[in-house]
């Protein structure tokens, strides 16, 4: 079977699962069961795979708990994170799902044992919560013991049967699509409240692309709204054949997502020390600091939220905003995360940010944002993509490239909203690599191109009060019929002679009947 037709049944097979197990409980709360499973299997046989190392002689799943030192575990912990004994895998739990009645309770006090192992070791903090969303005492699960013990049996044993193959061969890039997939579905289905936590693999793929646009290789990539992490993975695809010196960094406010996103590195095959998700309010409690600056930054942070802004003093004389010397309004946050993000980038890097489309054209506070950007030429260029593009909006965002290394004191804009930057499908439109390909080209060789690409003087955007919106530069085609005048006024002539001679005609007839 094929790589593609094997994801292709694997991808059906885990949500017909998802769908038939969850019963009348919404999707959207079923989730942390399905995926928290997945997660499950995916660190068990990563686990046993690293304890047995390639030694045939060796099956962990039938070990003693008695011949594990405490040498063994520490080493383990140090280099995988966390420590999973014999009879706390996947595979000898899903053995006796359907007839432990403690199953629920069990399950639990393996994910506290797993978590737990890695207390006082530098993964503690990136294991630590990883399972609090999968709970097993949850009524979402049922009424009754026997009702969770049934429908969390029936998870596991879904899941149990998903053919992912050799773990060494394609278990990683398996799992984890897999995982991406039920995202992306949960997120489409959920509408409006799952574009909040989810960039679709394509559109992440553009930013990704444009952000480590011709870098040989970067410090570390970082998304200070991480949500699921979709965009950091995106990066990491794109640079498998790059250098990625200190690995992958964000932060994110949503507690359930940020645990999905920590999953997702893992399940990536991303360790616990090549990646640093933290949780919090990015733009009140920022984190890395001492991390900063960073080569390549990508976002898709949310769409004109409220924030304090204004209402907290100090924030104007902090070190992201100040230079600007205004604060985003209270109730639009979006140029809050544009000036973090800038003052995160590093002299060599670039940020792609997916931003309202209002912010590049309204006044007052953001007008001079804008302002501060255009005349510190911090903008390379902006990008307008095609409406509906993201799960829950219509929206015909614009991306946002941010750099510091600029040799002209231009402005790009470019208008990938057309037809040919995009492929119409039944619920949402999808960007294919042709697409992409296409705007990364225009984007690297900063050629004018009639009615899509343009680059602007930062003295002429000045003059235009600061306008930032492609609109205003790349000029529309105009697709009205064109007409030849002349012959249009010869056929005129014509059916006026025509006219005429009816009425001359109609008026002999009328004559004669009168007479």
């Amino acid at each position: 079977m094929t790589s593609t037709a094997q994801r292709q049944e694997l991808q059906n097979k885990i949500w017909k699962i998802a769908n038939e197990v969850r019963g009348s409980v919404d999707g959207w709360d079923f989730k942390q069961f399905v995926l928290g499973t997945l997660f499950y299997r995916f660190i068990s046989e990563n686990f046993t795979n690293y304890m047995e190392g390639g030694d045939e002689s060796i099956d962990y799943e039938q070990l003693s708990e008695d011949v594990i030192t405490k040498e063994i575990k520490d080493d383990a912990i140090k280099t995988k994170g966390y420590f999973i004994y014999p009879n706390q895998l996947f595979a000898n739990v899903a053995k006796t799902a359907n007839t432990n009645p403690n199953l629920n309770t069990d399950l639990k006090a393996i994910f506290d044992s797993i978590e737990s192992s890695a207390n006082g070791y530098p993964s503690e903090p990136d294991i630590k919560g990883l399972f609090a969303d999968f709970d097993t005492t949850s009524t979402r699960l049922g009424n009754t013991v026997e009702n969770k013990n049934s429908r969390l049996a029936a998870v596991i044993k879904g899941v149990e049967e998903l053919k992912f193959g050799n773990f060494e061969d394609n278990q990683i890039d398996l799992f984890g699509d897999a995982y991406e997939f039920l995202i992306s579905n949960y997120a489409a289905n959920a509408g409006k409240s799952g574009g909040e936590f989810f960039t679709p693999q394509h559109v992440s793929k553009l930013i990704a692309q444009l952000a480590m646009h011709k870098q040989e290789k970067v410090n570390k990539i970082y998304d200070p709204a991480a949500g699921s992490g979709s965009l950091l993975l995106q990066a990491k695809k794109h640079f498998d054949n790059h250098i990625i010196e200190d690995g992958f960094f964000g932060q994110e406010v949503n507690h359930t997502t940020y645990n999905l996103a920590r999953m997702n590195m893992f399940l990536h095959n991303i360790n616990y020390d090549k990646f640093n998700i933290a949780l919090g309010d990015t733009l009140r409690d920022p984190h890395f600091g001492d991390e900063k600056p960073f080569d390549a930054i990508v976002s898709n942070p949310p769409y004109s939220i409220n924030w304090i802004g204004s209402d907290d003093p100090t924030l104007i004389n902090d070190d992201r905003f100040a230079p600007a010397g205004v604060l985003a309004p209270k109730s639009k946050a979006d140029f809050a995360f544009v000036l973090h993000a800038l003052s995160y980038l590093s002299g060599k890097g670039r940020a792609a940010i997916v931003c309202f489309p209002g912010i590049f054209y309204r006044g007052g506070a953001e007008q001079k944002i804008r302002k501060y950007l255009i005349d510190n030429n911090f903008v390379e260029t902006i990008i307008s993509l095609a409406p509906n593009l993201f799960f829950g909006t219509s929206i015909a965002v614009t991306i946002l490239v941010l750099s510091k290394h600029k040799t002209e004191n231009k402005t790009q804009f470019i208008d990938a909203s057309g037809e040919d930057f995009f492929k119409k499908v039944t619920n949402n439109n999808v960007l294919e690599d042709k697409h992409i390909a296409k705007i990364v080209e225009l984007f690297d060789s900063k050629s004018d191109v009639a009615h899509v690409a343009v680059s602007i003087d930062n003295a002429k955007i000045a003059e235009n009060d600061y306008n930032l919106s492609v609109s205003s530069y790349v000029e529309a085609k105009d697709t009205r019929e064109k007409f030849d005048i002349a012959e249009l006024n010869n056929q005129i002539s014509k059916t006026v002679e025509k006219i005429d001679m009816l009425r001359t005609d109609i008026d002999k007839i009328i004559k004669e009947i009168e007479g």
